[in-house]
């Protein structure tokens, strides 16, 4: 019901208590008075009826008000959680395809790597004194056309000669190894990196995502404070109001 029809209801309502209060006058003047007290509970009847429905109606508005509010929020506050739910889960499948990728372009470029470092050629073989000793000495010893000694000291070099080579192999290897590793551990620390990056960013959104909350249940708060307020002046003026259209010849409703 708008104002002017409230204004229409009220007036008529008004009117209906004047005329019941000028009957019950005339009856207590012409000494009436049993009409007179049926007129008096009449009145109190009517006017506590009255009080009643405009109480409840004003109950029942300011209850769908406060339930108004309360479902907005409610509302509000699922649309928050969704928003922010795909947010953080777009971030979490990001994250891992970030570190996905990272580990299939660490496979291929590690493959690389060793394929690279083995392909390098061994150093030309640098022999112990001992060895050229040993071929100085075979040599000698051919030319001295005395091979039975030569084959003998021949022996023994090809023995010193095959583990000083076996001996540099693994020396080769044992570089090549390190190099990996070493390379292995560059990228072990990038990726650590970038989960370390992913977990800052992870912890800036749970940050985040919380202040937004704290946001939220602030102006929820402050919504439903200025409600509480706005209603309370409301029944404060309310029960003025109704005073003064129920009883219009008190003498405190009198202008």
């Amino acid at each position: 019901m708008g104002d002017q029809g409230q204004e229409t209801e009220d007036s008529a309502v008004q009117d209906f208590l004047q005329i019941l209060e000028e009957h019950r006058k005339n009856c207590e003047r012409q000494g009436k008075y049993v009409e007179a007290e049926i007129a008096k509970n009449r009145l109190e009847e009517l006017r506590q009826h009255e009080e009643n429905r405009r109480r409840e109606a004003m109950r029942s508005r300011q209850i769908a008000e406060r339930l108004g509010v309360e479902e907005a929020h409610m509302l509000e506050f699922q649309q928050f959680n969704a928003l922010w739910d795909k947010r953080m889960a777009e971030f979490e499948q990001k994250s891992a395809d970030l570190e996905e990728a990272m580990k299939e372009r660490h496979g291929t470029e590690l493959m690389e790597y060793i394929r690279n470092a083995q392909s390098e050629p061994l150093k030309q073989p640098k022999f112990s004194k001992e060895l050229l000793n040993l071929r100085s000495i075979q040599q000698t010893l051919a030319k001295q056309k005395e091979y039975a000694e030569a084959h003998k000291i021949k022996l023994k070099a090809d023995n010193l000669e095959a583990f000083e080579l076996e001996k540099m192999r693994n020396q080769h290897q044992m570089r090549l190894s390190n190099v990996v590793e070493k390379f292995k551990s560059k990228q072990t620390a990038e990726l650590g990196a970038l989960r370390k990056r992913v977990q800052t960013g992870r912890e800036e959104q749970k940050k985040q995502r919380q202040l937004d909350l704290e946001r939220l249940l602030q102006r929820y708060q402050n919504v439903k404070s200025e409600l509480e307020s706005q209603q309370n002046i409301e029944r404060i003026r309310a029960e003025k109001y109704m005073y003064q259209l129920l009883n219009p010849n008190h003498p405190l409703t009198k202008p």
